[in-house]
């Protein structure tokens, strides 16, 4: 297949084509799954482009084997790829031949809305942070995740989860606005419902700085968002809050929590249900309900972390992500690029930053 030489960008809403800018060469399953995710990307989005970016003579093979990419592809050469074990210092001071810093580098100078990689976190969020910067009033950007809840979207959405350990609580108050704003545009919701997690639900459990956030998150709802209240690790998954606030090193913990136990869970239902003729004979009479039990809990349909506070929009897809869960990233950023996400969070911040100096003020004032 011969890729075309330019796509038509596409940053928002109203433009006719999306296109998103994709590190092939990351994940522990190589371009392969890559490619693959993008075949059923190209058939569910007949709106999207795609400019892939890795090693030409492994992508062009592979390319050349899918026809429904057909012509929505522009094939960028990178002779390098960030490996797992890469620290996130060595890729910022020697990595602009690499895979991931070309996908990063597409948004930097306007080729596509969105990046996707589903490389090494810490390596993509430097490169991010190197070559898109922050955004006007951000201190400390985030990780955000989907996770599956009793919700009727069937998610809530976490943050941080890995971006960074420490979090004050101006952090967690920037947080939670964008949070909101991703939960907008993510889940459609109009009034997401925001929880800040802590030990406990009570007023007086937790932290100095989970304290001073929970008094001004309490000030920023009217508007932004409805302010819930401390939420405990029980609420996570339930349908009490969509937008979960924290800090990197316990939503890390969580997450990682969450799907070790998912894992599990799964392996002990595998290993019940093949012990005997018996279980196989049950397993086999509850073969609907188990299919319908995979598909909801399968975290494929959620993959996809969203890097907040850039200037330009990075998705971190699971590094075993397979061809159907890179396929969910990839429609998890058309969605965000149809939503006109990053318009969206810079007005949640610049509103955020607004309240914080009207309040600053008024203190001075009194």
């Amino acid at each position: 297949m011969a890729p075309k030489d330019k796509i038509a960008m596409s940053p928002d809403a109203g433009s006719a084509r999306v296109v998103i800018s994709v590190d092939a060469m990351g994940g522990d399953h190589g371009p392969a799954a890559v490619v693959a995710g993008l075949v059923i990307s190209a058939r569910a989005l007949p709106d999207a482009d795609f400019i892939v970016h890795g090693d030409e003579g492994q992508l062009s093979q592979l390319l050349a084997k899918s026809p429904d990419l057909a012509g929505r592809v522009v094939l960028r050469h990178a002779p390098r790829a960030v490996s797992m074990e890469d620290k996130p210092a060595a890729i910022m001071r020697s990595g602009s031949d690499t895979s991931m810093w070309g996908a990063v580098s597409s948004v930097r100078d306007g080729e596509a809305a969105v990046a996707v990689s589903c490389g090494n976190t810490g390596a993509l969020m430097a490169v991010s942070m190197l070559r898109l910067r922050k955004l006007a009033g951000v201190n400390r950007p985030a990780i955000a995740c989907f996770w599956p809840s009793r919700n009727a979207a069937g998610f809530n959405i976490m943050l941080d989860v890995g971006a960074d350990i420490k979090a004050d609580a101006q952090d967690l108050r920037q947080y939670a606005a964008m949070g909101a704003a991703y939960a907008a545009v993510g889940l459609g919701l109009d009034v997401p419902r925001v929880g800040l997690l802590n030990v406990g639900t009570e007023e007086h459990k937790g932290r100095a700085e989970l304290h001073e956030a929970h008094e001004l998150l309490a000030k920023d709802a009217a508007g932004q968002f409805a302010y819930v209240g401390f939420v405990e690790g029980s609420d996570i998954p339930s349908g009490r809050v969509d937008v979960i606030v924290t800090d990197g090193f316990t939503g890390n913990i969580a997450l990682k929590t969450g799907e070790g136990t998912a894992k599990l869970i799964g392996d002990l239902m595998r290993e019940s249900f093949t012990r005997n003729l018996g279980s196989k004979l049950a397993a086999l009479a509850s073969t609907g309900v188990l299919r319908h039990l995979r598909r909801r809990i399968d975290p494929r349909r959620a993959n996809g972390g969203v890097f907040l506070g850039l200037n330009g929009t990075v998705v971190k897809s699971h590094g075993g992500s397979d061809a159907v869960a890179f396929a969910s990233a990839i429609a998890l950023a058309h969605r965000l690029s149809r939503g006109a996400f990053l318009a969206r969070l810079a007005s949640r911040v610049r509103a955020g930053q607004s309240d914080l100096a009207n309040g600053e003020e008024a203190g001075a004032s009194a």
